[in-house]
């Protein structure tokens, strides 16, 4: 089934809102540690393909201004799309022109930039309202978005970065629950989009379980309107999500897949480090596999 992006009228599909806005803080601090304990030839190594650290690091601080100037301070100023130029390379390309234009800033020059306006990006998503109209989401399909999703969509991006510039001077990913539970169910989100094109008796559900402390259940629900999204990061709340799956209605004896991930293994697909075959392989998978392949195709970044 194929579905517009949602007018946001009614978002009940897209699961309970989530609240990242006392994350942002913490988040930064980390992101600072992590800049602050590199050594001077960590800067200059690959973080993501194309990209350095030093790369990323100036990418993150755009990222930054783009959030104060446009939604703290009014700011109307700013790149435009070329004639003819979708989302993507409209992303992308501006992208790289900063990245480009930061070169002769210095990594000590570009920490204490990231220090100062990151402190400012805390505070102005800590006071933010959560229910006020923001900008799309175009991976979850939803614009415009309430700033709970923008927000959370934000704070998964500062996540994702860390991680990589950790793992490009050979460190693990973070392990803290609080911050990684948080990131994967904001990821999940993008399930009822990723599957709007796949068709199933209404009724039908497709789980994707994430094992470990940081993880939690996600099912998604055709309707006739579209895929809807349960949300259940206890096991309390699993039990609660089905019985409510059941109690509307939407719930049938078809057994749809369920598909468990290790958390390394969802956050790396939701955002492309690895491939969806390179998930699937690593995957438990029960009932439909092409149901399960359906839903591996998820990314959670514009890509």
């Amino acid at each position: 089934m194929d579905s517009p992006l949602n007018d946001g009228s009614d978002l009940s599909w897209l699961g309970a809102p989530i609240d990242a806005r006392p994350l942002f803080a913490p988040e930064h601090a980390a992101l600072m540690a992590t800049l602050r304990g590199l050594e001077a030839a960590d800067w200059g190594r690959e973080a993501v393909p194309g990209w350095t650290v030093r790369a990323l690091a100036t990418h993150i601080l755009g990222d930054f201004y783009g959030r104060l100037a446009r939604d703290r301070d009014g700011h109307k100023e700013g790149p435009a799309f070329a004639a003819g130029e979708e989302l993507e390379p409209f992303i992308h390309r501006i992208n790289q022109e900063w990245v480009d234009a930061c070169r002769r800033v210095s990594p000590p020059a570009l920490i204490d930039t990231l220090d100062l306006l990151g402190g400012q990006v805390a505070r102005f998503f800590e006071a933010a309202d959560p229910d006020a109209p923001s900008l799309g989401v175009s991976w979850a399909g939803v614009d415009p978005a309430p700033m709970w999703l923008d927000g959370a969509r934000d704070f998964t991006e500062f996540w994702t970065h860390r991680q990589q510039i950790r793992r490009a001077v050979g460190q693990d990913t973070d392990p803290d629950p609080r911050s990684l539970t948080v990131v994967l169910d904001t990821f999940m989100r993008a399930l009822p989009h990723t599957l709007r094109g796949t068709d199933a008796p209404v009724g039908t559900r497709i789980r994707v379980q994430v094992d470990g402390p940081a993880g939690g259940a996600w099912t998604a629900t055709s309707t006739e309107e579209r895929w809807s999204l349960a949300v259940a990061l206890t096991a309390n709340e699993t039990a609660t999500g089905t019985a409510t799956e059941a109690a509307t209605g939407t719930a049938t004896t078809d057994p749809g897949a369920t598909v468990r991930l290790d958390a390394e293994t969802a956050w790396q697909l939701c955002t492309r480090g690895i491939q969806p075959d390179t998930a699937l392989a690593r995957a438990r998978v029960d009932g439909r596999r092409d149901l399960a392949e359906a839903a591996c195709r998820i990314v959670s970044i514009i890509h």
